[in-house]
């Protein structure tokens, strides 16, 4: 498999919706490292059902650049496909299939740069990292992460190949995820003051985070960079009640805060808390003690910010020829590699406009531009 377009039909064929296991499409890079005398470690889930790799090639004792993609995609189900979702479907120059553009694609073309990596006098080493469950909250790569703070050299620059259509980006919003569980006290409806309505309290807790989201909106927390320019807040499941005769004891709701780097939307769900703790939970106490408001955390990552004069930026500018530098509005890996000291960008090939959808694509063009952006960085590193 001599091209990048080759490795991405062998990508594609492995079913890595983010409930099954990866391991099948580890072990296939890892045995195609191999073929390559590239040895690599594997950092398994606890279950040993997923696994992280993390290859080097050239002198790891010096820092060096990772190229980091996640391996898991978002299902199918439901989805209006006209083509096998995970079979390599070529049209009209373009290549469709599940993960295509989100982000096999990028690790194709990693891969596909192997055979030039290992043949190079390579002044620094390249590092390949991938990860699993990415897109349920950028789980995974947490443990690899681990392993690389317990390494003597940290890499100089990490390189997420989430889909941006090859421009140099430099920064996204976090995210804090979070659930929020109301216990009240059922009665029939015709006595309705006796009983505590877990659904007319959430709704309360819902609508104070309408209000914490419209403080947020206010021109003084705006950053031009970002679209929307203010960190939000917004509630996406709820589920409560049994019968319309019967107070509801319970209601459940989920709630997301999307925040700017430079913002804490841990501050958010505190304001939250506090507002339950104050507010609300005196009043359903009143009528029975065994009310409660729980609230717990359902997955968090952290913004991503990189400063446009840092040497990350002028590296990621040279590799992909434009200082065009942008945001994106999804999250990535990047701002735990950047927490962990090792400064990042996010450049990678097809746009997020495909991603997530049915009949997901990349076009040949963006496939064969990333290929030539990771040849102009292996020019770059070359003796």
């Amino acid at each position: 498999m001599s091209s990048s377009r080759d490795v991405l039909q062998r990508l594609v064929e492995f079913d890595t919706t983010s409930r099954e296991s990866n391991l099948q499409l580890i072990e296939f890079v890892r045995d195609y490292l191999a073929s390559f005398d590239v040895s690599c470690d594997l950092i398994y889930n606890e279950q040993r059902s997923k696994a992280n790799l993390f290859a080097t090639i050239g002198p790891a004792h010096l820092p060096g650049i990772v190229l980091s993609g996640h391996t898991d995609v978002v299902p199918v189900d439901g989805q209006a496909w006209t083509v096998a979702p995970f079979e390599l479907t070529e049209r009209d120059g373009k290549l469709f299939g599940r993960g295509t553009a989100d982000m096999k694609g990028y690790i194709a073309c990693v891969l596909a740069l192997v055979p030039s990596l290992v043949n190079a006098s390579l002044r620094l080493p390249v590092h390949i990292a991938l990860s699993y469950d990415e897109e349920v909250g950028c789980l995974g790569v947490r443990s690899l992460l681990a392993e690389l703070e317990q390494r003597p050299v940290k890499p100089m620059l990490c390189i997420i190949g989430e889909p941006t259509e090859l421009k140099p980006v430099l920064g996204h919003k976090g995210k804090l995820a979070m659930r929020c569980d109301i216990q009240g006290e059922a009665c029939h409806s015709a006595y309705a003051p006796l009983g505590v309505n877990a659904i007319e309290y959430a709704a309360e807790l819902i609508g104070e985070l309408g209000r914490i989201g419209s403080r947020l909106k206010a021109p003084e927390h705006h950053d031009v960079r970002f679209d929307p320019p203010f960190s939000t807040v917004q509630t996406g499941v709820i589920s409560g009640g049994k019968a319309l005769n019967i107070v509801p004891a319970d209601c459940r709701f989920d709630f997301e805060i999307r925040a700017l780097p430079t913002d804490d939307p841990r501050m958010v769900a505190q304001e939250l808390q506090t507002y339950a703790d104050q507010q609300l939970l005196p009043r359903m106490k009143a009528v029975s003690e065994q009310s409660e408001i729980r609230f717990s955390e359902l997955s968090a990552y952290p913004g991503l910010a990189t400063d446009a004069r840092s040497e990350a930026a002028e590296l990621i500018a040279a590799f992909c020829g434009s200082r065009e530098f942008a945001t994106v509005a999804f999250g990535t890996e990047g701002g735990l590699f950047n927490a962990a000291g090792i400064p990042t960008v996010v450049c990678g090939p097809g746009s997020m406009d495909q991603g997530h959808k049915p009949d997901e694509f990349i076009s040949l063009d963006q496939l064969n531009g990333c290929d030539e952006m990771l040849h102009r960085m292996l020019l770059s590193i070359s003796g």
